[in-house]
């Protein structure tokens, strides 16, 4: 069986107009001889009835103290009637559907309340409803414990992750996302109107852009694909655009045939309401067993640290800004004077083709200059260059650098010819080793997603 996974997230079936838009894209994965299970979020955003963020309203409306495992039930809710109401629109088309929970559908999870971890899927069910000619509709977000006894849910961007699990259990030949942008941008377009939607970039590239800031794809589902070598493909319920193909390295340079000289940067990405604080330090005959404590107590109380710069006299780090004030309060119990400099947003150029090319950093500081925004700090990888900049500089920032590495040309700077990926659906690629579909290690840290927007985030 030639398998996709069509996973169609809430702004896709808010309206019976949307969920008509939707069913287009599965009866025409059909008429190409393909076998489609849909993968479905709760229907609409904050404020619709059936979203998950309406329920939860429900009960703690009632009492502010809900328990995780009643919480999970309930948050499960929204993707199952979504499921059924979706199984009823393909039907209604002509087509055999079915519903099914995420237990039902395979899903075997650890029972971390509210952040689940998938264990494994058993795809048996899904495979004999594919034989019987139905299109399976899961509902996304969720799964059961080993023992069968309890909802479990998938955390933020959960539906993506299970549309993810369910493509390498069942091998398919790739996985849409299916949202209300056309892809991925190379910027926030609300930042950068000219932004311009990547026709491919690589699983690396996807989840780098993730946790630098960027939102439409969660990077568990990413990393997910990428450990299954199934290609992801994010694109619009609303139209006929091809998207964003993420995929692997070897796949990509059949588009761009030397990737480490034909694109150096593929995307600007943003995060603002970050402090940065700072700490002198004048004797530093004990920088280590201070290095211990500093951070520490900052681990110890749940604080989350990114831009990290420490030397003997001077440490530096940033902080969400909600945190700065309980960083700032742990950091004085020792006996410490930080720094706060609040309001600041992260700025980052990510490419997978930067590293070992010159010249790159030497393009940010310049664009930065002639925008007149100062940088606060720096820090980079392999495929990252970060800027700390004041936030009121952020727009000026994320343009300047956009321009600077001209992506927003159907040709980038250090870019060649962009054509259309001939990878997809279809296209011969190594089967993954076996269906085996534990999340990564250290998934539940990861708590950034890829966007085209901001504000547009995965749904539940």
């Amino acid at each position: 069986m030639r398998i996709i996974v069509q996973k169609f997230g809430g702004t896709s079936l808010r309206t019976a107009e949307d969920r008509a838009a939707a069913v287009r894209h599965v009866v025409g994965a059909i008429q190409r001889g393909l076998r489609p299970v849909v993968v479905v979020s709760a229907m609409g955003r904050r404020g619709d009835p059936y979203a998950t963020d309406t329920l939860v309203s429900l009960a703690r409306d009632v009492h502010p103290e809900v328990p995780p495992r009643d919480l999970d039930l309930l948050m499960a809710c929204g993707e199952v009637i979504s499921a059924v109401v979706f199984a009823q629109v393909l039907r209604r088309a002509g087509v055999r559907a079915i519903a099914l929970t995420g237990g039902q559908a395979g899903l075997v999870t650890d029972d971390q309340f509210g952040d689940a971890r998938i264990l494994r899927v058993e795809p048996e069910t899904l495979r004999r409803h594919l034989e019987r000619g139905e299109v399976p509709v899961v509902a996304g977000f969720q799964g059961v414990t080993e023992d069968g006894r309890d909802v479990t849910t998938l955390g933020r961007g959960g539906s993506d992750t299970t549309a993810a699990a369910l493509g390498v259990a069942l091998r398919a030949e790739v996985v849409e996302i299916y949202t209300d942008v056309d892809g991925i941008k190379t910027a926030d377009p609300r930042l950068v109107p000219e932004a311009r939607t990547l026709s491919t970039a690589t699983y690396d590239e996807i989840v780098q852009m993730a946790h630098e800031g960027a939102r439409v794809v969660h990077p568990r589902a990413v990393e997910l694909a990428m450990r299954g070598n199934v290609p992801l493909r994010v694109r619009s319920t609303f139209s006929d655009d091809p998207g964003t193909l993420i995929t692997r390295h070897w796949e990509v340079d059949q588009v761009w045939p030397d990737l480490r000289h034909a694109r150096a940067v593929t995307g600007i990405t943003h995060i603002p309401h970050l402090t940065q604080i700072t700490i002198h330090v004048d004797d530093a005959r004990d920088d280590q067993a201070l290095n211990v404590r500093l951070f520490r107590a900052l681990a110890d109380r749940g604080i989350s640290v990114d831009m990290i710069n420490v030397s003997p006299r001077r440490k530096s780090f940033v902080v969400r800004d909600e945190r700065a004030e309980e960083a700032r309060a742990a950091l004085e119990e020792l006996g410490l004077k930080p720094e706060l400099r609040p309001g600041c947003a992260k700025v980052t150029v990510v490419g997978a083709g930067m590293h070992g090319v010159p010249g790159v950093m030497a393009r940010v500081v310049e664009a930065l200059k002639a925008a007149g925004v100062s940088i606060l700090l720096t820090v980079d990888s392999h495929m990252t260059i970060s800027c700390l900049v004041e936030g009121r500089d952020l727009g000026a920032a994320v343009r300047a650098l956009h321009d600077k590495f001209g992506l927003g040309k159907v040709t980038p700077v250090l870019d060649g010819p962009e054509r259309s990926p001939r990878v997809g659906a279809g296209d011969p690629r190594p089967a993954p080793a076996s269906p085996s579909v534990s999340q990564p290690p250290g998934a539940r840290e990861n708590g950034a997603r890829v966007m085209a927007r901001e504000g547009e985030e995965p749904d539940a």
